[in-house]
């Protein structure tokens, strides 16, 4: 039963000539915990040639993988295997030396209820770069980063720095050194971010992240055309593709995590999907 839900899959994907990327959402979220070497390591293995993630800044400028710059209550635990009960230990007050100190795999995480325990860390930057171009050289299999500015208008100042170009300018000092701008996607909901970043440092691809926003809105308020736009797939309507198809942007919709959805949304044709499940993408599936 499972050989030909498989092959049906495969067929749908192949007759509608389109079959999108899959990115690794924080890695493999559901597999992994988030934003941790193990789980970028895992992706690749399955296949995945996208790597989402989320980057903040320490109190030393070091450019680290999180998905907030507080400390996460859900999963995080302290050295001595404590667990974080509060959420607002902000690691933009600390060195990354005392944030590599944080567990943040061995309890695991009740949303994802598949997610391997393990003992990890908040890597920097540079360490998942170099982990991907190091699978891309071994494997002769080109990776790409699609890299998310954590960034807020509110908490300029507070868990991050004053002005987005400082951010900005950090995160591609560490992109430059180890990748390729071709290899890059940058995306942000901070559309003052990816207005520096268009502007200030015009390379890689700009991705233009949104909740409920229609690609009209997006524009209207990002003041230019980004190559793609992101938005949550519970939004997201197969006329909003074509009209972004018709602009020249791709569509990359976040999170599905349903092999239906994903199957649904490439019938519609976008052209890459954001999940916690890469392992449930149709062309992952295993007959």
């Amino acid at each position: 039963m499972r050989k030909l839900l498989f092959l049906l899959l495969c067929f749908n994907l192949i007759t509608m000539g389109q079959v999108p990327v899959i990115q690794g959402h924080r890695g493999c979220r559901g597999l992994y915990p988030e934003n941790t070497l193990p789980a970028f390591q895992h992706a690749l293995t399955m296949g995945v040639t996208v790597l989402e993630m989320d980057v903040c800044l320490s109190a030393d400028g070091q450019v680290y993988v999180s998905h907030e710059p507080y400390l996460n209550p859900l999963y995080a635990s302290f050295l001595d295997g404590n667990p974080v009960t509060v959420s607002t230990i902000n690691l933009y007050q600390k060195p990354y030396s005392e944030i590599k100190t944080f567990d943040v795999g061995s309890r695991g995480n009740k949303l994802f209820p598949e997610q391997v325990r393990i003992v990890t860390y908040k890597p920097l930057l540079s360490e998942v770069l170099a982990l991907g171009e190091a699978f891309s050289r071994k494997t002769g299999r080109k990776i790409f980063y699609n890299i998310e500015i954590k960034s807020e208008s509110s908490e300029y100042g507070k868990s991050q720095p004053a002005t987005v170009k400082e951010f900005a300018d950090r995160v591609w000092a560490v992109i430059a050194g180890q990748i390729s701008p071709d290899a890059l996607i940058l995306q942000s909901f901070d559309f003052a971010v990816l207005q520096y970043w268009k502007t200030a440092i015009h390379q890689g691809r700009i991705s233009a992240l949104v909740e409920k926003e229609t690609p009209e809105q997006m524009l209207s308020e990002l003041g230019f055309v980004p190559e793609i736009f992101s938005p949550s797939h519970k939004y997201l309507s197969k006329e909003q593709i074509d009209f972004c198809h018709s602009k020249g942007m791709q569509v990359i919709p976040w999170t599905i995590n349903t092999t239906a959805e994903m199957q649904q949304f490439s019938d519609w044709q976008v052209d890459g999907i954001i999940t916690d499940y890469p392992n449930r993408a149709p062309q992952f599936l295993k007959p």
